[in-house]
């Protein structure tokens, strides 16, 4: 029997954009709207939607969240925004994936398709921009010291979907600048505050390096004005949440706060091969690897009869491995990448710090097993 599901939904005057969202949830067997003080009609448009409808006062996002968790009652939960659609192929793959869940899988990452003032969004917003939204229920639980970023850290491998979410972000110029200043303030107010030595790099030099790096390496420009547009004001709320840290921030914050995720569980392994045959050597050595407890998967052409996760590249230009990249550290965070050779190893140079792990990248002539409990001991 396929395993149950449970949809949580936080929501305050919702009224306009909640029942197409209980719509697109019409595939789980319960959905939990909680409701944090409407003055509209969201809990009666809930209710009649079939939903149960609890309401607590707005504690934070993070705290809203786990009593929403605490209410479920499936062995599944997926957490979902007003302002976010369950595609249809998105429900198709996910009763596919809970009729028999892999097994050692307790966490999946969902593709989030952001559309900014009417039109979606690809290189500019991160696109998968993955969110671990559908996991296991009791397994996880959100930080409460989070007011932003509050979303929950994969221990283990985890199952990425290819069927998206949709998010409507704002509609208008008025409603996104809106937006950049509520979560500048949030961003600002929950992390250390900003000494006047660092401002310089905080403010300007920070964001203006991201900027430029996101729109043209990364290939923000694809999207073309509207895509910019999404890139500059994320860069300008960074900014302001910047001045906010150098006004004060929060006393007991620590550097960084919100943006790192912890390296938990066994260590990640991703290799890199932008050859076939190359592939299909890195494939073997990464099976060796995951049969000595870590966690892989492969960039580039995929070997056949392997049993490893292989994420192909569309395309030979830079764009594109770093996308990947990105893609595979927002599934969970890379501790060690393993290029082919040399022509993999400069096009790695190529990629920000962030995004070429914890550790050296490792030689493919290593023994896997050697490698894996040396990356272990570095980084965990």
């Amino acid at each position: 029997m396929s395993e149950t599901i449970s949809a949580c939904v936080i929501a305050r005057d919702e009224e306009d954009r909640l029942p197409a969202c209980l719509a697109s949830l019409d595939f789980c067997d319960e959905t939990i709207v909680v409701d944090s003080g409407s003055r509209d009609r969201t809990r009666e448009i809930a209710a009649a939607a079939g939903a149960r409808v609890l309401e607590n006062p707005w504690p934070g996002f993070s705290a809203q969240r786990n009593f929403a968790l605490d209410a479920a009652c499936g062995e599944w939960v997926l957490e979902i925004d007003a302002d976010e659609r369950v595609t249809p192929e998105l429900a198709a793959e996910v009763r596919a994936f809970l009729a028999e869940p892999p097994a050692g899988i307790r966490m999946t990452a969902i593709p989030m398709r952001d559309v900014f003032l009417g039109a979606p969004l690809g290189p500019a917003s991160r696109y998968p921009r993955y969110r671990h939204r559908l996991f296991r229920r009791g397994a996880f639980r959100h930080d409460e010291a989070r007011e932003v970023h509050e979303g929950l850290w994969p221990d283990g491998p985890v199952h990425p979907f290819a069927g998206e979410l949709t998010h409507f972000l704002a509609g208008s110029w008025g409603e996104a600048v809106a937006d950049a200043r509520a979560y500048a303030r949030l961003e600002g107010a929950q992390r250390s505050p900003l000494g006047a030595g660092s401002a310089l790099t905080g403010i300007l030099l920070r964001p203006g390096a991201k900027l430029a790096y996101r729109a043209l390496p990364y290939g923000g420009w694809r999207d073309g004005p509207r895509g910019l547009a999404k890139l500059a004001l994320e860069c300008w709320a960074d900014s302001l949440a910047g001045v906010h840290r150098l006004r004060g921030g929060a006393g007991g914050g620590i550097e960084g706060f919100g943006q790192e995720a912890p390296r938990l569980g066994p260590v990640r392994i991703v290799g890199v091969a932008l050859g076939s045959t190359d592939a299909s050597r890195l494939a073997t050595w990464l099976e060796a690897a995951a049969a000595a407890g870590a966690d892989v998967a492969l960039i580039g052409a995929p070997a056949r009869d392997a049993g490893v996760r292989a994420r192909p590249l569309s395309g030979s230009g830079p764009g594109e491995l770093l996308r990947a990249l990105d893609a595979e550290d927002q599934l969970r965070p890379v501790d060690a990448l393993l290029p082919a050779g040399r022509r993999e190893r400069r096009r790695l140079r190529l990629a920000p710090r962030a995004l070429r792990g914890a550790t050296a990248p490792i030689d493919p002539a290593s023994a896997p097993e050697r490698a894996v409990k040396a990356v272990q001991e570095r980084t965990r």
